[in-house]
């Protein structure tokens, strides 16, 4: 188990990541105990990076999942984590080369939209959903981190 500045620092846009509260899971017989629990303890795929400002730590979004029905989204859930959070952290996995990440914005704002598991899977998921300043990043091996620049003042 790692803290959040680590897993700021070193995992890939992509990476499905672990995170928690610390507290041993409780009996299903403890329903809201566990609701309560399953709230603060899940897997979301790294999406975001936001450098620290003058009055924020930096920041990393988990995308937790989306939901919806007969295939509209109705509505996307994901996480915010400060870099100062001393809760336990863990990188189940990381993407594989050749993997495609599909893009958007520049420096300080970089999201990650869609991981496919090839470029013909890329171009598939970009025809189909409609983002401006799309684009695709093969994932390298190794595949480093590339942290965001702090946003010009």
């Amino acid at each position: 188990m790692h803290f959040a500045r680590h897993i700021y620092q070193s995992a890939p846009l992509g990476s499905p990541i672990k995170y928690g509260n610390g507290e041993p899971r409780p009996p299903e017989r403890f329903t809201r105990k566990l609701r309560a629990w399953e709230h603060e303890n899940g897997t979301g795929r790294l999406v975001e990076r936001t450098p620290a400002s003058a009055n924020l730590p930096a920041m990393f979004t988990l995308h937790l999942g989306d939901f919806g029905s007969e295939g509209v989204i109705i509505m996307v859930v994901r996480r915010l984590f400060s870099t100062a959070s001393r809760n336990p952290f863990e990188i189940v996995e990381t993407p594989k080369p050749g993997m495609v990440r599909v893009l958007t914005g520049t420096g300080h704002r970089e999201e990650l939209r869609f991981l496919a598991p090839d470029m013909a899977g890329a171009e598939r998921w970009m025809e189909a959903h409609h983002y401006s300043d799309m684009r695709v990043e093969v994932v390298p091996d190794p595949d480093p981190v590339v942290l965001p620049t702090p946003k010009a003042a």
